[in-house]
């Protein structure tokens, strides 16, 4: 189980739009997510139309008078994702918890004792760096960052990370962060700009996902809805199932199977005897005002890393690689945008309304 918390302290950087529509996609993938609303606003629940008399409060709380467990208080959203939902008397918590020992990791040891099967639990955080911000970075192995494009969000990114070693340094407790690019606006030349700062600084820290402005987005929310549900066609929805994809991708294997390491010395041991019946493409799209261009696909799993990343040559950029014979879906990723081939008339239409490319291997 892979416990994820969305997190920034400052406000209006998408941070409980992420936690919706993420939790969303990953549940239209399969995957079992249960996401936590900790913020005392209580965004995330009301932005799905969520009442409940009790809220995580009485389940972190020790002095309520109707104490709950974790389980006793999840509400259904659909299939495959439910929700821990919030209130407004969760900001009070901050105080109960001042004078007591071990207050870092209450979320922690509930989570912990939780036995339902989730592959996820998303929580999204407060948009503070107070003791509810510290319970849930204490709890999860990876934390997302949303950040938009603009120096306010860089310097409380930086604020943000401070904490997060701060976590790690004094209660020991070790947790990845990657950044997310959100609200971007592909009309302004500052965006740009500020995009490639934030490359320039975490390149090596950042999804390949970039989450555009979609007045969708907002407008689902208003309805109470994710953005699937609400429009699974737009923008918007296309962005954040690609970040869903994006993280499936680096879901390690179950205890006990191959690892990741055993797995890379197996598979070249193998490409050393099926190399020779393999079939050598070459993927090539003219983009020449490209930062960094990938292909992925289900030749690849959709991982967008450095053997997917294409090399440029005066503004086209290429990948050569060996396929069996065979029918393959691909797209490249061009600055974080995903597209189909344009050079490529094979297309087929994939479950979220977009153009996958086809490549038809023959032996």
């Amino acid at each position: 189980m892979r416990i994820i918390s969305i997190a920034n302290q400052k406000g209006g950087c998408g941070k409980t739009t992420t936690s919706i529509n993420l939790a969303a996609a990953l549940a239209a993938n399969n995957r079992r997510v249960l996401l936590i609303d900790l913020d005392p606003q209580a965004h995330a629940t009301s932005g799905l139309n969520i009442k409940t008399e009790v809220s995580i409060y009485n389940v972190l709380s020790k002095i309520t008078h109707k104490k709950c467990r974790l389980e006793e208080i999840i509400q259904n959203l659909g299939e495959n994702l439910d929700i821990a939902p919030s209130s407004l008397v969760l900001s009070t918590l901050e105080q109960e918890l001042s004078g007591e020992i071990g207050r870092e990791s209450r979320l922690s040891e509930i989570i912990n004792d939780f036995r339902n099967n989730y592959d996820y639990i998303l929580i999204d955080c407060p948009p503070n760096l107070g003791i509810l911000t510290i319970n849930a970075i204490r709890s999860s192995s990876e934390i997302v960052i949303p950040v938009e494009a603009s120096r306010f969000s860089l310097e409380g990114l930086s604020q943000l990370i401070s904490i997060v070693n701060l976590v790690k340094e004094r209660l020991g407790h070790n947790v990845e962060f990657r950044v997310l690019v959100t609200n971007f606006d592909s009309r302004l030349q500052h965006s740009f700009k500020m995009l490639e700062k934030i490359k320039a600084d975490y390149r090596k820290m950042m999804f390949s996902t970039i989450i555009h402005v979609n007045v969708k987005l907002k407008e689902a929310q208003n309805e109470g809805l994710n953005v699937f549900t609400y429009d699974k066609y737009c923008r918007g929805a296309k962005d954040y199932f690609s970040l869903s994809r994006e993280i499936i991708t680096q879901e390690n294997p179950p205890s006990g199977q191959t690892t990741e390491k055993t797995l890379e010395k197996r598979m070249n041991e193998i490409l050393k005897d099926t190399l020779p019946k393999l079939n050598e493409i070459t993927l090539k799209v003219n983009a020449p005002q490209a930062k960094e261009v990938y292909v992925a696909g289900e030749f690849n799993n959709w991982k967008l890393d450095e053997n997917s990343r294409m090399e440029q040559n005066n503004g086209s950029w290429s990948k050569n690689i060996n396929l069996k014979k065979g029918k393959y879906r691909y797209r490249f990723v061009i600055d974080g945008n995903w597209s189909e081939d344009p050079d490529n008339p094979l297309k087929q239409v994939n479950p979220y309304g977009t153009m996958d490319s086809l490549l038809e291997v023959k032996k």
